[in-house]
């Protein structure tokens, strides 16, 4: 698979010739500024979180324009089927779906989940994406929580995706925590330095994370990644 980061939370996966998108706040992203905008991205498909505007942020026009399946919780595509999107795929907490490209399995995130007009978003979440015999685990926007240790039984992890901004969700110590349990091949940190609030010391991650023994990248946005 082939990882292609847009800084936030935001990135691509090509896989099975397949592009997926995930978490898409392209406008007002201050990391995307000269790497990309909305109208050059056409995946396939969308995956999405959790309905924060830093995550649900150009979905509704990048999906309606490529036509592109929309995966996320089924109160998200409820939302955007009333503003104009019906190609979606609903899951919750624990389901699994086996498409053509790979498999998703929704994970519990403590947090919430609520659009910019204030409509309830559903169950806030991350996944797990199986494909080309790799495991992607996006945890989305959390906390720590002692089931992440059944992920890393059950899953040989390739790669992690986590928030290490604070604030809002885990910070450095979380971030730590969470690897420990999962123990994946490799850690790439999201949600940081995109606003005051979740500035954070990359370099202090990456050597705490080194000090238990986990590998990590800290991706440039516009940067590729292949696992």
């Amino acid at each position: 698979m082939k990882l292609t980061y847009f800084g936030h939370s935001a990135y691509q996966i090509e896989t099975e010739g397949t592009t997926l998108l995930v978490d898409p706040f392209i406008t007002g992203n201050k990391h995307t500024e000269g790497v990309i905008t909305p109208d050059a991205l056409s995946p396939d498909v969308i995956i999405l979180t959790h309905a924060h505007g830093d995550h649900w942020g150009d979905t509704l026009e990048i999906a309606t324009r490529c036509g592109a399946l929309l995966v996320a919780s089924y109160e998200i595509i409820q939302y955007a089927a009333k503003h104009g999107h019906a190609n979606g795929h609903p899951l919750n907490t624990g389901g699994s779906w086996r498409f053509p490209w790979g498999k998703v399995t929704q994970t519990y995130a403590r947090h919430s989940s609520s659009f910019p007009d204030g409509t309830y978003g559903g169950n806030p979440s991350g996944f797990i994406l199986q494909a080309e015999g790799k495991t992607l685990y996006n945890t989305g926007d959390t906390d720590p929580y002692a089931e992440m240790a059944w992920i890393g039984e059950d899953y040989d992890i390739d790669l992690l995706l986590l928030p290490i901004g604070d604030c809002f969700t885990m910070g450095i110590t979380g971030a730590v925590r969470t690897a420990k349990m999962v123990q994946p091949a490799l850690t790439v940190p999201l949600h940081f330095d995109t606003f005051p609030y979740i500035e954070v010391d990359t370099d202090e991650w990456a050597r705490q994370m080194a000090e238990v023994g986990q590998k990590t990248k800290v991706l440039v946005p516009g940067e590729t990644l292949d696992f």
